[in-house]
């Protein structure tokens, strides 16, 4: 065999892979690729769950039939049931009161005891809801108070509803021996306010008598009457219907011809009618059908005879010194007149119904959760004190019991962005406000302060940060000692890892207090370091050669930094004269002429200064950006050929021409990507928003106020936020919309990134 051909098949070997690695490049290949699956299949996890959580937002209420109960064949004037729509009940002409047990289908008569006398005929009822409280009217003139008595017991995994009607003696009210029409009584605890309705010989009438309770060291006694009002005259039509607020300080009522009448019970113990309007002044027919107070009692439902149903709330309007009515919501128009109308204790819905058709609508929203042709006609209608069940009286006196559920009636598209009319606001706005300090409190779920909110601290943060990132990153990769490179780079890298809970600290407690009294000093360094630079930069360039030869390239800074600092302690300390001179006006506490911005800004502006504004949050969450953009810009200009910086220089061009016009176009790709990654880190930003601001979320430009972003928001909430409830599928879908923001962002990052790649991948 000839040897040189066994030397040659050696030496082949030699250049070989070897199979241990093959075998580990397959692994390792294997494993990025089930790396990657995963990582796309996480995230995808985290979309798809986020999604699960905010899809029920935008679902209707779901309404079903349960049973139907037989009722005697009796005429009954008011419809009521408890909170759980487990045992309804039905005021009978005797004063007696029928209940209707859910689980059994039982209908059992519970007579009421008003105290002995002689039996009165109940011709006009009305309930308190808060309360839980009956009053009826009678045929001669008399009232009475009734109260149902529910009690609710749990065994045997079962929740049992039992009542115990209670009732105090006919009082005397109005008219002597007048027919009750109507009657309502609201209380605020202290005292009580009835009014009635009542019909004279064809001539109708309105009494009111207040009533209050007289304290001792025992306790609180029985309410009595304390004063007795005749509001006919108020009255230039004929009253038709009474609605008393359960604060029991003012009476609604409404007229033949179509007029409200809004009374309003003053401190000196009298009435004074506060505003007359006619809701459907508009049509043709400007009848009032129904009316009743949403839950609140600071918005009135009306329906007109020809089915147009609006609401109108109580608000200042611009300019006035008192709250009346003014129309806030128009619904679809009904087939026909109402026959009904009741609103829930749990929400601003109210359910109303003409003929077979019945409608469950939201004030908040202007929304219709539910509307459906019934297989039968309703007379009277209730929903429970839990917003789950409805419950229907027809014709043939049969109880229809329905299930509800719509666990979100306060949200939708238009809840969330849209401009919404909130009760007690004189005009439309967005506004985010989840939680008040009442039950009857409006939640205000709109996501568009927080996105302005986000996108405003986001460009205050960029507006600091991208400047001085981009040219710091310039000057150090292409101006700086390579010596000192090495030392600024890691310098800044390790200040990207400071906490941001630690920054906002910072903010919040020393530089927040420090700017609210210095910004005539800031706006001097804003306007004078930079000028002072370019300054410099000029006359360095004016300075002879041998001059200049004497500082090595690269350290031109040694001598700017000494100035530089002695500029800026001179301008830091003008600030106050500064601000003696172009910012004075007027203390509004002391009606003097001082030198403050704090109260110049809002002056001259008529926007709010706050300590913790959009100044220090763009201060230090950009201070946070700072070094992610520099490190990935300075990366990207350095990795520029240094044969394309050589030959330019060779054509005659010099270092700043090379820089501008060659290096930053080449590293433009991967400049950009430096701002969408520092784009990211502060829309994302949450603990320094948190602390370094206001927390409000308010739509101004403003400088000097605060804001609330999607993050911080949703750090605040979250916690808090009661598990499955509207909020907190409404916080989900504030990460969803960031989630959104973010890919978005990105993808077209990506995009334009690939473009500057190929457009100058040829330099």
């Amino acid at each position: 065999m000839d040897p040189t051909l066994e030397t040659d098949t050696t030496d082949r070997r030699r250049f070989e892979t070897g199979r241990m690695t093959l075998l580990i490049d397959r692994v390792m290949t294997w494993l990025i690729r089930c790396g990657g699956v995963l990582v796309v299949t996480v995230v995808f996890g985290i979309f798809l769950f986020i999604l699960f959580q905010v899809f029920p937002l935008f679902q209707a209420a779901r309404v079903h039939e349960l049973k139907t109960v037989q009722l005697p064949q009796k005429k009954f004037t008011i419809l009521g049931v408890d909170e759980w729509g487990a045992k309804p009940f039905l005021v009978e002409p005797d004063g007696n009161l029928l209940f209707v047990d859910y689980a059994s289908g039982q209908v059992s008569e519970i007579p009421v005891d008003f105290g002995g006398g002689p039996a009165h005929e109940i011709t006009a009822a009305g309930i308190n809801k808060r309360e839980q409280k009956l009053i009826v009217g009678t045929a001669d003139g008399k009232y009475a108070l009734v109260s149902p008595g529910y009690k609710s017991s749990t065994g045997e995994g079962k929740n049992e509803v039992t009542a115990s009607p209670t009732a105090t003696k006919f009082s005397d009210i109005g008219i002597p021996g007048a027919r009750i029409l109507d009657i309502a009584y609201g209380d605020s605890g202290s005292q009580k306010l009835v009014v009635a309705l009542q019909d004279a010989d064809g001539k109708k009438s309105v009494s009111a008598q207040l009533l209050k309770r007289k304290r001792s060291l025992l306790g609180a006694g029985s309410a009595e009457v304390a004063t007795a009002f005749d509001l006919t005259p108020f009255f230039s039509g004929q009253p038709r219907d009474i609605l008393v607020p359960a604060t029991g300080d003012a009476v609604i009522a409404t007229t033949d011809e179509g007029e409200v009448i809004y009374l309003s019970l003053q401190a000196d113990g009298g009435f004074q009618k506060v505003q007359t309007f006619q809701p459907f002044g508009d049509l043709a027919d400007s009848r009032v059908a129904l009316v009743d107070f949403l839950f609140g009692d600071v918005s009135l439902i009306l329906a007109a005879e020809t089915g147009e149903n609006r609401v109108f709330s109580l608000f200042y309007p611009k300019g006035a010194s008192v709250r009346t009515f003014g129309l806030t919501q128009e619904f679809p128009v009904l087939p026909g007149r109402p026959s009904y109308l009741v609103s829930t204790q749990r929400n601003k819905a109210f359910l109303i119904g003409a003929a077979r058709e019945a409608s469950l609508r939201f004030r908040t929203t202007t929304s219709v959760r539910w509307q459906e042709l019934l297989p039968f006609t309703a007379t009277k209608a209730v929903i429970s004190g839990k917003y789950r069940r409805i419950l229907f009286l027809d014709e043939q006196n049969r109880l229809h019991f329905y299930e509800l559920n719509d666990p979100h009636p306060d949200s939708g598209w238009k809840a969330l962005f849209g401009k919404i009319w909130y009760e007690g606001a004189p005009e439309k706005k967005w506004e985010w406000q989840s939680t008040g300090g009442s039950d009857d409190f409006e939640p205000k779920y709109s996501l568009v302060p927080l996105i302005f909110g986000t996108l405003k601290g986001t460009l205050y943060a960029m507006l600091f940060a991208v400047p001085i990132a981009l040219l710091a990153a310039l000057y150090t990769s292409q101006f700086l000692d390579p010596n000192l490179r090495g030392v600024i780079k890691p310098t800044m890298e390790i200040m990207a890892s400071l906490p941001s809970v630690v920054l906002g600290f910072l903010a919040a407690i020393y530089i927040a207090p420090l700017v609210e009294h210095r910004i005539p000093s800031l706006m001097l360094l804003a306007a004078g370091l930079p000028a002072a630079a370019a300054l410099f930069g000029w006359f360095w360039s004016t300075l002879p050669i041998h001059l200049r030869k004497r500082i090595r390239p690269g350290t031109e800074w040694m001598v700017f930094l000494p100035i530089l600092a002695l500029l800026g302690s001179l301008l830091w300390s003008l600030g106050p004269a500064f601000e003696s001179l172009a910012f004075v006006t007027t203390d509004p506490a002391t009606g003097k002429k001082v030198a403050d911005f704090r109260y110049w800004w809002p002056a001259v502006t008529g926007t709010p200064f706050d300590q913790r504004n959009s100044l220090v949050v763009g201060f230090m969450m950009g201070f946070a950006v700072i070094p992610i953009i520099f490190t990935i810009a300075e990366d990207a200009l350095s990795n520029v050929p240094s044969a394309l910086r050589t030959a330019s220089m060779a054509c005659g061009a010099s270092r700043w021409q090379t820089a501008m016009r060659v290096v930053l176009p080449t590293a433009s790709a991967g400049i950009f990507s430096a701002l969408m990654i520092g784009l990211g880190r502060a829309v994302g930003e949450t603990m320094i928003v948190v602390m370094a601001t206001g927390n409000t979320p308010i739509m101004e430009w403003n400088i000097f106020s605060g804001m609330r972003t999607l993050s911080a928001n949703i750090a605040v909430e979250l916690p808090e936020a009661p598990h499955h409830g509207t909020l907190y599928r409404t916080l989900f879908f504030g990460a969803l919309l960031l989630f959104l923001l973010t890919f978005f962002v990105n993808t077209v990052a990506e995009v334009l990134r690939q473009h500057l790649r190929e457009k100058y991948k040829t330099v």
